[in-house]
């Protein structure tokens, strides 16, 4: 009965292990990552936004971001931002 129970805690822990391994960690990484992309912006940087506007950097404040596009400017979040330059968010389509 007890080697039972032992083989059943080591496919759990396995499962366990193979679940972090494979989307916990990656996930960890790419939100690192994104968020260094974020915080690298500065002004003159071409960016992306979610919604598909593309622009240029004007100003760079806390978390709002100025940007030019075309003739327009437009003030967004920092947040929304999906691409800088050629690097783009990981995890996003884009």
């Amino acid at each position: 009965m007890t080697s039972g129970i032992n083989m059943l805690l080591l496919q759990f822990a396995l499962i366990g292990l193979v679940f972090y391994f494979l989307i916990l960690r990656p996930q960890s990484q790419a939100r690192k990552q994104a968020a260094e992309m974020l915080a690298a912006i500065k002004k003159g940087d071409e960016i992306t936004t979610a919604g598909g506007i593309v622009g240029k950097v004007k100003d760079v404040k806390d978390t709002l971001l100025t940007i030019e596009s075309g003739t327009a400017t437009l003030v967004i979040e920092r947040a929304r931002v999906i691409r800088v330059g050629s690097q783009s968010a990981p995890g996003t389509a884009a």
